[in-house]
């Protein structure tokens, strides 16, 4: 099964609003927005994607809100004391 008919697949099994909200999701990674970008952020940009390319792991959420000293409580909450 190729990438896309795998998404298919998962599209297919989601409601309404699940479908509504990924397709919101596609149309901000479709959108290209080059143009308010600086040479310095197209240069970020690209070095992100090669460290994610050459398998480079991402921050887990919970980790990036404890390392602000905030709990995940207070984020879902919208709270910061």
């Amino acid at each position: 099964m190729t990438d896309k008919q795998h998404v298919v697949e998962l599209l297919d099994r989601l409601g309404p609003d699940q479908l509504s909200a990924v397709a919101k999701l596609l149309e901000v990674i479709v959108h290209d927005d080059d143009d308010n970008l600086t040479d310095e952020d197209r240069r970020a940009v690209a070095a992100s994607r090669e460290y994610f390319r050459k398998g480079g792991a991402g921050v887990p959420f919970e980790q990036l809100v404890a390392d602000l000293g905030l709990t995940m409580e207070q984020v879902r909450n919208n709270k910061s004391d």
